[in-house]
Order: structure tokens, then sequence, then C-alpha cells
């Protein structure tokens, strides 16, 4: 069985461009032998779903979605309205979800409190199994495994019986596309933040002012000045706050 899954996953993962295209495929097929139909997106904040190397849409091309007006891939907007891509922000387990409600394996308060009102209409689908896949830098992928026969609302057993299987070759086609279609580097060589520039960001992302944090640290208004200007430029970031955003995302701050 372990074996059989190491297959499966060097099947759907991608290291090169050429490779997307199979390892699709592979992905599709998998969600077949489990009744299911992939829906993927490497990240819920961008319109766009993934495409092969020569820039075939996946969704239609391999997974099977239909051409039409309605499919949920041609939907701009699917990112702010679909419940479904809601609670991937606000989950990272697989979970599954139907107009009845969102199904987690442990209790998360803040999918209870997600509005799933004309949920068919909203979500493009009756019922679904969930992958969040949460990745550097912030970004956010899914894959929606819905059920071939559209009659399907509980989806119970088969998240008991597949969910953490599903999970496994979704992450792993998810996260490799976006390693190798994400060519641009998101963040510049040489990006380390010195002890000064840290301390500085941290209490500007709890709002306090360069004066106040001169004060705090001893330190002139032109120096703290300095030192958040030096993290900006390391980290690529246009403003402070984009800069304080960053530097949360590597860890260096906390935004809690």
């Amino acid at each position: 069985m372990a074996r059989l899954i190491i297959d499966k996953l060097d099947a759907v993962r991608v290291l090169k461009p050429e490779d997307i295209r199979p390892a699709a495929m592979a992905l599709a097929e998998i969600s077949a032998a489990h009744g299911m139909r992939a829906a993927p997106a490497h990240d819920i904040a961008d319109k766009r779903t993934p495409v092969d190397v020569d820039g075939n849409i996946l969704a239609m091309d391999v997974f099977g979605w239909p051409d039409d007006e309605n499919a949920w891939w041609r939907n701009p907007r699917i990112a702010l309205e679909s419940p479904i891509t809601l609670a991937c922000r606000f989950e990272t387990d697989v979970f599954w979800v139907n107009a009845d409600g969102f199904h987690p394996r442990s209790p998360n308060s803040y999918l209870e409190d997600i509005d799933i009102s004309n949920f068919e209409g909203r979500a493009r689908t009756r019922a679904a199994i969930v992958v969040p896949v949460h990745m550097a830098f912030g970004m956010i992928g899914a894959v929606s495994f819905n059920p071939v026969d559209e009659t399907k609302l509980d989806l119970a057993d088969d998240f008991r019986e597949s969910g953490d299987l599903l999970a496994i070759y979704a992450r792993a086609f998810i996260e490799s596309y976006t390693h190798v279609m994400g060519a641009i580097q998101a963040l510049p060589p040489g990006s380390r933040l010195s002890k000064r520039e840290v301390e500085c960001l941290r209490w500007a992302a709890i709002g306090k002012t360069d004066m106040e944090i001169s004060m705090i640290m001893s330190r002139s208004r032109a120096t703290v000045r300095f030192h958040i200007h030096n993290a900006a430029t390391k980290l690529n970031a246009v403003n402070r706050s984009q800069t304080v955003f960053k530097a949360a995302q590597l860890g260096y701050i906390s935004l809690n």
C-alpha cells in the first residue's frame, strides 16, 4: 500500500513545465477511481486556474469540467463568492462540505460562522471533499473533489475512507505546480533581516510610529527609519505595511 502511494505521488508531482499535463492526468485518474472529479486552484486569490505548458486550461482539457458560462473556472469572482474558498482561508486540514454545512475533522468555529446560503449557486457544486493547500508567502491553493454522481450529497463515508489519501495527492500536485510555475522569485537573494530591523518591525506591526519606536528603543527617529527602509529594500516591499506583512510571512514577527 505504501509503495502504491509513493508511485502515485511521483505521478502527480510536477518537476518541470512539461510534467504539468501528465501530472494533472494522474490526479484526474486518482479522482475518478474514488468516484470524484477534481477542481484544482493553485492560488485562490487568482482568477486564473492551472494550465499546462502550452496554456491549455486543465479544468476543461484534463479534469473534464464543461466549457460553459456557469463553469466554476470561468467565474472571476469565485474567490470572493464561494463559501468553499473562504473556508480554505480558515482551515488547513481536509474537510467535506454540502448545503448543510462544513464537516471538518476537528471543530472550527470560523467555519461555523461562514454563510452557506445558496450553497450550490455560490460554490458551483452540491457537495465536495476539499483540500486547502497553504504554501510559502501566504499563498493558498485548493483542490475540490466533487462526486461524479451529482445526486450524492452525503460524503461522510468517502471522507472517512479517502479524505487523507486525496489530500496527499492534491497537495503534491498543487505545491509542485506552484513551485515550477512560480519561476519569478517572490523575494530577492539576501533578504535576511538584522536584529534591529526585526525589532523596529515588531513595534511597527502593533501600530507604533517612528517617533514612538525611537523612544522605546532609545534610538533616533532617523535610525528607526533607516532600519525600516533597509528591511523594505531587502524584502522588495513598496511601503511600510507590505514590509511588515512580508516579515510576518517569513516568520520574523507575529501579527497576532
